[in-house]
């Protein structure tokens, strides 16, 4: 979902490729397919697509993903859904 963008590298998300088992839970969860299986690990393809859900942190087994939900674009990004682009609006503080 390329298109869906808040602002450039504010996300809470990390992923720490070490820990990943290859599960592809993330990538079957994520609604903006921000993860992509490569080389049967999970790979973090487009962090700005990211909408700190938390779908991910919730069903990885390995504990490879981190994020804090709902601190960045998340609120803003559904604003934008409900009001349109030019009266959204976002009180998360980013």
């Amino acid at each position: 979902m390329k298109e869906i963008r808040y602002l450039k590298g504010v996300t809470t998300l990390q992923h720490l490729p070490e820990r990943c088992v290859g599960c592809r839970m993330c990538e079957k969860v994520c609604p903006h397919q921000v993860f992509k299986i490569e080389n049967r690990k999970a790979s973090l393809v487009d962090p700005d697509g990211c909408m700190e859900c938390g779908a991910c942190v919730i069903n990885c087994q390995s504990e490879a993903i981190m994020v804090d939900p709902g601190v960045g674009c998340a609120a803003y990004i559904i604003s934008v859904w409900i009001n349109g682009k030019e009266n959204a609006t976002c009180d998360c503080g980013c």
